[in-house]
């Protein structure tokens, strides 16, 4: 019910902003906009697109200049493409957390300094956030542990026993990323399940391709494996092949993922996936250029968006493969 009334509050600011829209931008029509915006991994890839898709309909809606910038998830990338977009000194950027907050402080200090509005989304930065928030400084995204513990707690109840053995592979040497992986084994202890931790490296965040090999080679070595979760989306969709060439049936290998990519979804209907985390990655690129939009022209400080909303299961899949085709979901 919570994730319910989030999401209702989250359509009712963008309402409210469109019309807004038609009343302040007259106005200031002569103030071009420019924001400069991560949109963490590869141009188009199924982790990636509806973000993309998000923020370019809030900029066409808001009559925004959009700035994509993509890193492949690799942190130092995102630190270089901050830097890139204060020597261009726009409007405003909008950041993902990955690199942590020692990273970004200094440079969203001088960016605040100098008049630029700065938001997140994806990942967050709770002490910035926090500091900032009267600037614009806001957070559009799932919370991360949250998310990751309604993804362990489905894959509990989709046939896991105490005593069954579970991977969790994910980014695990990031300190804030972490807390999404943290979730899941939370979730599947408390139901006594015994868990394994393998961590995602930069190589394989980057190009999920180098984790067919891990994984194959981890199955063959755990014979008794019962389940893997991430919330990793490129991981989740890679994770489909990797069970079929190694010969498993559909839910033989209990999985609980995220996001809702096109490989993603087919693993869910065919049943190699139990679950996946929809944490709405449209309004991951939505809300974030709104709210440079609203802090700009009405001074609004940031909003918080808990953009998590369920998962996604072979019963409920079927209903949003319409959206999801169309790069919306």
């Amino acid at each position: 019910m919570q994730h319910l009334r989030n999401l209702v509050v989250v359509l009712f600011v963008v309402a409210l902003a469109v019309g807004l829209v038609q009343t302040v931008r007259p106005a200031a029509a002569q103030d071009e906009i420019v924001i400069y915006m991560q949109m963490g991994g590869h141009q188009g890839d199924g982790g990636t697109l509806a973000r993309t898709n998000g923020a370019r309909a809030a900029a066409e809606a808001l009559g925004i200049t959009l700035i994509e910038q993509y890193s492949g998830w690799d942190m130092q990338t995102m630190i270089n493409h901050f830097n890139e977009a204060l020597a261009a000194d726009p409007d405003g950027i909008v950041i993902m957390g990955h690199p942590g907050e020692d990273a970004f402080a200094p440079l969203v200090a001088e960016a605040i300094s100098r008049g630029i509005i700065v938001t997140s989304g994806n990942n967050s930065l709770p002490n910035l956030q926090a500091q900032y928030q009267a600037q614009g400084f806001g957070y559009a995204g799932a919370d991360l542990w949250t998310g990751g513990y309604v993804t362990g707690k489905a894959m509990v109840a989709a046939g896991l026993q105490a005593g069954d053995e579970a991977l969790v592979y994910d980014i695990w040497h990031e300190e804030l990323r972490s807390r999404s992986p943290q979730g899941i084994k939370d979730a599947l202890e408390e139901a006594g399940v015994v868990v394994d931790m393998l961590d995602v490296s930069q190589e394989v965040n980057s190009d999920v391709s180098l984790a067919t090999p891990i994984l194959t080679a981890y199955l063959e070595a755990h014979p008794n494996l019962k389940a893997i979760g991430t919330q990793h989306g490129n991981v989740t969709s890679a994770l489909v092949n990797v069970l079929k060439e190694a010969g498993y049936a559909p839910g033989e290998i209990i999985v609980g993922g995220i996001d809702l990519s096109p490989a993603t979804v087919a693993g869910v209907q065919e049943g190699y996936i139990s679950a996946t985390f929809d944490q709405v990655l449209y309004l991951q690129g939505y809300i974030p250029v709104l709210q440079v939009w609203l802090t700009y022209n009405l001074q609004i400080p940031g909003l918080v968006v808990d953009t998590g909303v369920g998962v996604v299961t072979p019963d409920n899949v079927e209903a949003i493969i319409p959206l999801i085709e169309q790069g919306l979901r």
